[in-house]
């Protein structure tokens, strides 16, 4: 594989990164530094290495822990330059005694269902004060869920017309899920696993359970 062509989540999972994990599009870590201070470091000595490598990841640093996201912005997904940098933000979190915990990083999506998404999106554009990447509404400051479209048939009698999409390291989906049914859930459908799962609660209300298995880049 080039630099420039996109992995999928398999391919992600194939490599061993033991401290990463693939989520909607990206690969995610978590480091627990223990306190501030090492956090910071990690934070400066990750900013060299990706100097170095003219490649940047998203760093978010708090108390106690730094977590960080990479993607190639430029091809929209997961590349091979993704896979060395996290490497290397291994290699320092170890020299720093900073451990993973790789299935700590989730991300929420909100999807709604709709005949006809050009109708709609631009008021989704409007109110979220977000644009539109790859027909999804997307926050560009980051503070915001992906709005995601999918289509449906038309219908006059009101049932729910949205549902948050859960994105979780693939590791972690199962315990997501058997969670989710310990607390009085219901299982849709897993036809789709280890993709996705459609649970529901107690009064039919949907949500999607989501892993970058076994789908696209």
């Amino acid at each position: 594989m080039g630099d420039r062509d996109t992995l999928t989540g398999d391919q992600v999972m194939a490599e061993g990164l033991a401290d990463w994990r693939p989520i909607l599009g990206t690969i995610r870590a978590r480091f627990a530094t223990g306190d501030f201070v090492t956090g910071r470091t990690l934070v400066d000595r990750v900013t060299d290495a990706a100097e170095e490598m003219n490649h940047h990841p998203d760093l978010d640093l708090r108390y106690p822990y730094v977590d960080v996201t990479l993607s190639s912005h430029d091809v929209g997904g997961i590349t091979d330059r993704d896979l060395r940098l996290a490497r290397r933000i291994s290699e320092i979190a170890a020299e720093l005694g900073a451990s993973a915990d790789p299935v700590a990083r989730q991300l929420l999506e909100l999807t709604i269902d709709t005949w006809d998404a050009e109708q709609i999106r631009p008021f989704w554009v409007a109110v979220l004060g977000g644009e539109v990447r790859d027909g999804e509404v997307v926050d560009p400051s980051g503070q915001l869920p992906t709005l995601w479209f999918q289509g449906t048939d038309r219908h006059d009698v009101p049932r729910q017309r949205y549902h948050p999409d859960v994105w979780v390291a693939p590791d972690a989906a199962r315990e997501r899920v058997d969670a989710a049914l310990a607390a009085g859930g219901v299982l849709e459908s897993d036809d789709e696993a280890p993709s996705f799962w459609v649970l529901a609660d107690a009064q039919g209300n949907r949500v999607c359970v989501c892993t970058s298995l076994q789908r696209g880049s």
